[in-house]
């Protein structure tokens, strides 16, 4: 196993003007022969969750082991040709806290994953042999209790959705089954019908009901109203075309109502969100006259009321596979465009009307997409899918996090990244012996005519000449870095000294005379900036006064020459 975050002259390469670059919060993690991420979540402590699947070629077993019946044999070879769910866990900066890979038996593919109160998860899937999985795991991804159920025919879970009552809801297709015994309108009518199972958080199974129609019924996705019944999407397919069905079902499943929206059109849906307002958008796809997919978004109330039906219109074949609505009213929604030989994973921004703000592609020269969204605690997002490497043709877990404009974060520097590049940047002041960068991100004033002397708090032109020089190329640094910095701090500070006066005074007049200092070098530095500087620095500028609590000692001594002076300190933080 190996992760990759591409150096810069590959992500050259690679990418052309997909918009990628080295810096970007963009991951590729590579494992051998296929894989994808499908669904992510943030936890409580910050970190990035996301699950998906791993397919893996298993060679043959060459040893002579002999088996004593047929039983034992069968199980060895159960899981030759299962997948595996892939647990990815990662912090905020792109490190990877841990990497679990589970093997259930004949697994094919995980769909969900949610967040319980525990800091764990709830993670959904189905097998090769037609069954539906949960499994409940704890915040270090150690199985608490596994759930198989479903038809004795074939099931396939769509999605698993999180519930206010901490339980969760499987939403996914089964493979009609009649029996005499079967309840007409919980079983369906024939070929594949809706089923949805609901879950107590402690694994019961309350409930399971079948919804649909003589023809082929298709689930989708889910999600619950603020009253807590559920919608329900489906699209129901007849011999000439496939339509959209919205469904409303009550906390125990019973249907309440049922819309088959504008059946004479062919709608595949792909995602349904609640927002705010308590009403829904729903994510479908629609071809036009020349058979590209076009975005169509469905925004609607509990009560089947239309409110906005808007087609999304692109050059090339578009689809949103997920959607997530911000503080601020804006949906951003992640997914697909493709033509024939090359897809990439899509990004568009929307306002509460539906308009286009933004739209953004992201991949290589081959086959890219995102599968899922969530919004971050810092109001970006994360974004999951699947990249395929060039000229081949397997595929990697790709991780994204995003501006809520739509375009790539920035990868937060570690501070001993930070301190290098600083170095870099004052590689000749630290040369000229003017001053010393340390690890911490503290910047020390070295020369003696950048000294303050005794009880002033004026620049001198020799100061202010070094100011000019200093600020020119810190300030942009500091500009260009802005997300990752929590504050830029002046520091004065003082010898002790202060004529006769009595310890209380003289404290208090040193205290009075450092912030002096640093005041007017923040003041210096911040009028002598353009406009856009001085807004920038003002989102994290900082000045304060030590008076004389950390003098400058020589040779065990207070060197009071260089402890009348300022300092500077860069402090990093999390990504606003």
């Amino acid at each position: 196993m190996k992760y990759i975050i591409f150096s810069l002259l590959y992500f050259n390469l690679l990418f052309g003007d997909s918009g990628i670059k080295p810096t970007d919060f963009s991951i590729v993690i590579h494992k051998p022969f296929k894989q994808s991420l499908q669904s992510v979540t943030q936890d409580y402590d910050g970190d990035i969750s996301a699950v998906g699947f791993l397919k893996t070629y298993k060679p043959k077993n060459t040893s002579h082991f002999t088996y004593n019946n047929p039983f034992d044999f069968l199980a060895s070879k159960s899981n030759l040709y299962g997948a595996k769910i892939a647990l990815i866990k990662i912090d905020k900066n792109g490190n990877i806290i841990f990497d679990k890979v589970m093997q259930l038996k004949k697994f094919n593919k995980a769909v969900s994953i949610i967040k319980t109160p525990q800091n764990g998860y709830f993670i959904g899937g189905y097998t090769l042999n037609g069954s539906e999985i949960i499994l409940k795991l704890d915040s270090n991804g150690r199985t608490i209790f596994t759930k198989i159920f479903g038809t004795a025919n074939q099931d396939k879970m769509e999605r698993l959705i999180h519930l206010r009552d901490g339980g969760v809801l499987a939403i996914g297709t089964s493979t009609t089954s009649r029996e005499a015994k079967d309840n007409l309108f919980e079983s369906g009518l024939g070929l594949n019908d809706v089923m949805v199972t609901r879950f107590s958080q402690d694994g019961q199974q309350l409930w399971n009901k079948r919804f649909g129609t003589e023809l082929d019924d298709i689930a989708i996705d889910g999600v619950e109203a603020y009253d807590g019944s559920i919608i329900l999407v489906s699209t129901t397919k007849t011999y000439k075309t496939a339509y959209l069905t919205l469904m409303r079902i009550s906390q125990n499943g019973d249907k309440l109502w049922s819309l088959d929206y504008q059946k004479n059109e062919e709608i595949i849906p792909k995602k349904i969100l609640a927002l705010r307002n308590n009403s829904f958008l729903l994510s479908s796809v629609q071809k036009d006259e020349l058979g590209v997919e076009q975005i169509r978004l469905i925004n609607f109330d509990l009560q089947k009321n239309i409110i906005i039906d808007k087609v999304i219109n692109t050059t090339y074949s578009s689809g949103l596979n997920d959607l997530v609505e911000f503080s601020n009213g804006n949906v951003m929604g992640v997914g697909y465009v493709k033509d024939t030989y090359d897809a990439d994973g899509l990004v568009i921004v929307l306002n509460s009307e539906l308009s286009l703000i933004n739209q953004e592609h992201y991949g290589a020269n081959n086959y890219d997409l995102f599968n899922a969204l969530c919004v971050l605690k810092n109001s970006q997002a994360i974004a999951v899918g699947l990249f395929t490497q060039p000229k081949l043709q397997t595929s990697d877990m790709w991780i994204v996090k995003l501006n809520q404009d739509g375009t790539i974060a920035q990868k937060a520097l570690q501070s001993i990244e930070f301190y290098k590049r600083l170095k870099m940047l004052f590689k000749d002041e630290i040369a000229q012996g003017l001053l010393e960068i340390k690890k911490d991100l503290s910047i020390n004033l070295l020369s003696k005519d950048l000294y303050f002397k005794v009880g002033s708090y004026h620049l001198t032109k020799v100061q202010e000449k070094f100011l000019n020089r200093f600020s020119k190329k810190l300030i942009p640094f500091l500009a260009k870095n802005r997300k990752i910095i929590k504050s830029f701090e002046i520091n004065g500070h003082t010898s002790t000294e202060w004529g006769k006066d009595k310890f209380t005074n003289r404290y208090l007049k040193n205290a009075k005379l450092s912030i002096n200092r640093a005041y007017c070098v923040l003041r210096y530095i911040f009028k002598t900036q353009n406009i856009k500087n001085q807004k920038v620095l003002s989102k994290f500028l900082r000045s304060s006064g030590f008076s004389y609590s950390k003098i400058v000692k020589t040779n065990n001594q207070e060197n009071k020459i260089k402890s009348r002076r300022v300092s500077f300190k860069i402090i990093l933080g999390e990504e606003k």
